[in-house]
């Protein structure tokens, strides 16, 4: 589908789910059909198919991806250079300001997209525990970017 958006969320506790599912649904104010998959159903082949992406997702721990991350994160890093280029991505990342890797997943996602040939369409947000007080404004204005790509 040439309008479609691809959401992917990498979650421990659920809160990158959730905001996947937010842009999901405020996709087709946009014109757009939001697509919101859990990173374990999806394959480095899907993000590269795809024309737009959003990545949202949590850092766990010290840094680490979360679990349902971890695999799709492996398979795009061993993916050839190169294989995700037409993709147009943003990141969105959560995390806690009192740990020293503060939104570390979200940045691994950022530069690895980046690095196999990814379009960044909008500077990746990243998120401390308060983040519904600014995330909005920046799905909208990812969202008003990714409808004309």
């Amino acid at each position: 589908m040439s309008d479609e958006i691809l959401i992917i969320y990498g979650t421990e506790t659920g809160n990158a789910e959730d905001l996947a599912d937010d842009i999901g649904n405020m996709a087709s104010k946009y014109g757009l059909v939001g697509k919101v998959m859990d990173m374990e159903d999806v394959s480095a082949e899907d993000l590269a198919s795809s024309k737009r992406l959003i990545v949202s997702v949590s850092t766990w721990g010290e840094g680490e991806q979360p679990d349902n991350a971890q695999g799709l994160y492996d398979e795009v890093e061993e993916s050839e250079g190169g294989s995700m280029e037409g993709v147009n991505y943003a990141v969105l990342a959560l995390g806690d300001t009192a740990f020293e890797l503060f939104c570390e997943s979200g940045k691994e996602w950022d530069k690895i997209l980046e690095e196999k040939g990814g379009t960044r369409v909008n500077k990746r947000i990243d998120c401390d525990t308060d983040y519904y007080d600014y995330v909005e404004e920046w799905i909208e204005s990812t969202l008003n970017i990714m409808q004309d790509v």
